[in-house]
């Protein structure tokens, strides 16, 4: 399979990339190429290899799932940009 320039201009519009008619034949190529890699990983033989999330097998560092007080409420309200009575304050939208 071979991207021609007018295809090329096609996936820019729909990847809404601004591409200059002149850099048209080069986006071409580059396409190209990559089709052409990803042909050739389809020539290789997956078959019983497990799939992983990664190339390292390393397990995710977890924290202890600790119930804490939670007492900060003035740390969290003082952030709101309008805050009364131990409350967010929001605009009325309902009459």
């Amino acid at each position: 399979m071979s991207i021609t320039e007018d295809e090329a201009r096609k996936v820019a519009h729909l990847a809404r990339i601004r591409v200059e008619d002149a850099a048209l034949p080069a986006l071409a190529r580059e396409l190209n190429g990559i089709l052409q890699f990803m042909e050739q990983l389809n020539e290789v033989d997956v078959e019983g290899v497990e799939p992983m999330t990664g190339v390292t097998p390393m397990r995710l560092k977890r924290r202890e799932d600790v119930v804490g007080a939670g007492e900060m409420a003035d740390k969290i309200l003082k952030n709101a940009p309008d805050a009364r009575e131990g409350f967010f304050a929001v605009p009325k939208v309902v009459e």
